[in-house]
C-alpha cells in the first residue's frame, strides 16, 4: 500500500469507528464526532502494542509490531474499540522495537490506549463547551488529549504525565498530528495550579479518592469527571460539579468504567500470605461477591485497605480466597466447601468479612441499588459516599 492508500483507508475508518460509536451510544454530538473522524489514532500507537493472552497459570501479553504487521493490519487494530497495553511494568516498551520479538512476555500494564468507546464516552460526560479550558491528569498516549484538542482548541487544554517517557512519546504523537497544547511532566495528582483555573478536569488513571488540587483547580461550576477505584478494583465513574474550596458533590454515571491507578494509588504488593487459620464459620456471602461489578464496589467501600489474591490448589481442591487487611494486619480466607456453602476463617484487629458483609446485607436490604443511584460529597476534607435517605449505606474514603 501506498501513503495515499493508507491515507484514504484510515479516514474509512475513522468514519466507521465513529458510526459505530454513535450505534453504541458512546458518541453522542457532531463536534466530538467530528474530532473522531478527524484524529488519527494510529499515530498515537507508537510502533509496538500488546494482546492479552490468558493461559491456565498466568495472563501473558504478545507484541503485535506495526513493521511486521503491515499498514493495513495496523490500521485495522488502531481504529478497532478496544484498549492496548503500550507499557508493561513501567518500562519503555516501544525501545524494545529494535531488538528480538518473543511471542509472549510477562508483565504489569503501567500504560495504554484507552479503548476508543470509553474515551468518547467520558468526553461527552465531561459536558465541555466552547471556550472550556480542561486540565486531563494522565496523557498516556495522547489521543484522548488530541480529541480534546480538535474539539476545544489547543490552546485550552493541559495534560500531565508522570512518566517521563510516555510523556515524551505523546508529545511527538501530538506534534505529528499537528496538535501543540500543554504538556506537563509531573505528578498529575498535584494537578497544574499555573494553568488554573479550569472550566473541567479528567482522569484517564483511577483514585482512591478525589485529589484536593484538582477541587482547588477547578472553578466552582466546574466538573470534575474520575474513576474512583481501590485495592479491591472496584471501580465506579464519578461526575462531581465544585461548589466552593475544597468542596463537591456529585453522582455516579451508569457503566462499566476501569482504569490502571494513579501510581501513588495502587495496590501494596499481597506480599507473603497469611496461615489458613482462624475463627471459623459458615459464610453469608461466598467469594462470588467479588467477581460481581457493584457488589465488589461495596465490598471496598466497607473494608478500603484490603486487597485480595485466589488461590489454586492441586488434587481439584477448589480455589480459596484470601483477603488482608494492610491497615491492621486482619485477613479473612474463604473456602467453598460445597456448591452454595462457603466457609470464612478470620482473624486479627478487624473481622473483615463481618465487615464486608454487613455492608453487603445493609447493600441488599435497601433493594441492592446501583451504582448511579449513591452520591459522592467533599466537605470539611472528607469525602462520603452515601444512598440518599439510607444512613447505613454511608461510607468515608480512604485518606
Amino acid at each position: 500500500m501506498n501513503a495515499r492508500t493508507d491515507d484514504d483507508l484510515a479516514v474509512r475508518l475513522r468514519r466507521t469507528l465513529a458510526d459505530d460509536l454513535a450505534r453504541g451510544g458512546d458518541l453522542r454530538s457532531p463536534e466530538w464526532r467530528r474530532a473522531v473522524e478527524t484524529v488519527p489514532r494510529e499515530v498515537f500507537l507508537g510502533e509496538r502494542i500488546y494482546r492479552r493472552v490468558d493461559t491456565e497459570t498466568w495472563t501473558r501479553w504478545e507484541p503485535l509490531v506495526a513493521a511486521d504487521l503491515g499498514a493495513e493490519r495496523w490500521l485495522g487494530l488502531a481504529y478497532t474499540d478496544e484498549s492496548w497495553v503500550t507499557q508493561l511494568d513501567g518500562r519503555d516498551g516501544q525501545a524494545e522495537s529494535d531488538g528480538p520479538v518473543v511471542s509472549e512476555v510477562r508483565g504489569t500494564p503501567t500504560s495504554s490506549s484507552t479503548m476508543p468507546g470509553l474515551v468518547v464516552r467520558m468526553l461527552e460526560d465531561l459536558r465541555v463547551e466552547d471556550g472550556h479550558r480542561v486540565l486531563e491528569i494522565g496523557t498516556g498516549t495522547g489521543y484522548s488529549t488530541a480529541l480534546m484538542c480538535e474539539r476545544l482548541g489547543a490552546g485550552l487544554v493541559t495534560s500531565v504525565e508522570v512518566d517521563p517517557g510516555v510523556a515524551a512519546r505523546a508529545r511527538d504523537a501530538l506534534h505529528r498530528a499537528g496538535y501543540h497544547p500543554a504538556l506537563i511532566v509531573g505528578d498529575g495528582l498535584a494537578g497544574h495550579p499555573a494553568g488554573a483555573p479550569y472550566d473541567r478536569a479528567v482522569a484517564t488513571c483511577a483514585v482512591r479518592r478525589i485529589p484536593d488540587a484538582w477541587l482547588e483547580q477547578v472553578r466552582p461550576g466546574g466538573l470534575v469527571l474520575a474513576t474512583l477505584s481501590g485495592w479491591l478494583y472496584g471501580s465506579a465513574l464519578a461526575r462531581l460539579t465544585v461548589t466552593g474550596p475544597g468542596k463537591a458533590e456529585g453522582e455516579f454515571l451508569p457503566g462499566t468504567v476501569s482504569f490502571m491507578p494513579a501510581r501513588p494509588h495502587a495496590a501494596p504488593p499481597p506480599g507473603e500470605l497469611p496461615p489458613r487459620e482462624g475463627e471459623r464459620r459458615d459464610a453469608v456471602f461466598g467469594a462470588e461477591v467479588l467477581d460481581e461489578w457493584t457488589s465488589l464496589w461495596i465490598a471496598q467501600l466497607a473494608m478500603p485497605t484490603a486487597t485480595s489474591v485466589t488461590v489454586c490448589y492441586p488434587d481439584d481442591e477448589p480455589p480459596a480466597c484470601c483477603l488482608v487487611d494492610h491497615a491492621t494486619g486482619s485477613w479473612a480466607w474463604l473456602h467453598e466447601v460445597s456448591e452454595g456453602r462457603t466457609t470464612v476463617r478470620q482473624s486479627g484487629p478487624v473481622r473483615l468479612w463481618d465487615r464486608i458483609e454487613a455492608a453487603l446485607g445493609a447493600w441488599h436490604e435497601a433493594g441492592a441499588p446501583e451504582q448511579q443511584a449513591f452520591r459522592l460529597r467533599v466537605s470539611g476534607g472528607e469525602q462520603v459516599v452515601f444512598l440518599p435517605d439510607a444512613p447505613v449505606l454511608r461510607w468515608r474514603l480512604p485518606g
